[in-house]
């Protein structure tokens, strides 16, 4: 796909909020989708090649093109910044709910299948010493899982120490695979290829796996208190933070917090993924300057929820110019 066409189809995926199938099948039944996305009479290719496309975009990418957009916006007279509205809100990564007995089986069930995987690339039935213990984890995590909290309490720390025995197992027979295939080499340079590029996979997920096994280790066998910061909610998304808002409904979400500044006209003027759960309040100054940058001058009118007010950023505000501070339920 080109790039206007991969760029295109992605407004259109996020605006209509459709998933990847619905999408190709969308665009290749109705003429206006077609020509919209620069398709017209082309083949309109498989889904999954819409995926490949768009993960392409780097967030850099998307962050220059939104700036042309406002920048356009200004040029054109579309949009004065004369009102602000800014928040916070939380982007949720797609992964199960994190406890300590899933985070270990999905490192036992991941490294087994990439090693199952080197073998196929380098054309033998199995790696040598490598156990298959998928079934043993399984059993074990569905066992923790079925327990009811007085269950948990009393008998559910010999169990994780055997899950944990096994998890600790299939890393360090891994890394063993990983040492006795360091010069093995494929039948022609694609499967050279596929070798490195498996091997690189199992390093990174045994990584992750020692990081599981030490905090599953400590806050289970140990009874310490794993500090939020070093946590590992996911392998799969290992970049997702734990985010407490106070919110009845979801006092705890996966993923990242996310500042938005919205234009009266409803252009997303600044953006910005934040590392952890900064406190609102610290994004007001910044927000006034990116302003200022863009559009000249700081806004007449600021709006945003109570988070974010202080005495000290309504002076701020009040010293750059702002003539209305106005709360956002």
């Amino acid at each position: 796909m080109t790039p206007q066409q991969i760029l295109r189809s992605l407004v259109l995926m996020r605006i209509k909020n459709w998933d990847y199938r619905e999408l190709r099948e969308r665009i290749a039944d109705g003429c206006t989708l077609r020509q919209f996305t620069d398709f017209y009479c082309m083949p309109v290719p498989r889904h999954d090649a819409f995926h490949r496309g768009f993960t392409r975009l780097t967030p850099g990418t998307l962050k220059a093109i939104n700036d042309l957009v406002v920048q356009a916006a200004v040029e054109l007279g579309l949009e004065d910044g004369e009102r602000l509205r800014v928040d916070t809100t939380v982007v949720q990564t797609d992964i199960h709910h994190p406890t300590d007995n899933t985070l270990l089986w999905d490192v036992v069930r991941v490294v087994t299948r990439l090693v199952g995987h080197l073998a196929e690339a380098l054309g033998c039935r199995r790696i040598k010493g490598f156990r298959d213990r998928t079934r043993s984890a399984r059993r074990r995590m569905q066992e923790i899982q079925r327990m009811t909290p007085k269950q948990r309490h009393e008998h559910q720390t010999g169990t994780y120490r055997e899950l944990i025995g096994i998890a600790e197992e299939v890393v360090g027979s891994a890394r063993t695979a990983l040492r006795q295939t360091r010069k093995a080499r494929g039948k022609d340079m694609i499967g050279d290829l596929a070798i490195a590029e498996t091997r690189k996979e199992i390093e990174h997920f045994c990584g992750l796996g020692s990081r599981v096994i030490d905090q599953s280790r400590r806050r289970v066998l140990d009874g310490e208190q794993v500090p939020t910061a070093e946590k590992l909610y996911s392998i799969f998304e290992p970049h997702t933070d734990l985010i407490k808002r106070g919110k009845v409904q979801t006092p705890i979400e996966f993923g990242h917090k996310i500042f938005l500044a919205e234009s009266a006209h409803g252009l997303i003027t600044q953006y910005d993924v934040l590392d952890g759960n900064p406190v609102d309040e610290q994004h007001v100054v910044a927000s006034l300057e990116r302003h200022r940058q863009t559009f000249g001058d700081v806004p007449k009118l600021y709006g945003s929820d109570r988070g974010f007010f202080s005495e000290k950023n309504v002076t701020a505000c009040e010293q750059q110019g702002v003539s209305e501070l106005v709360p956002v339920a």
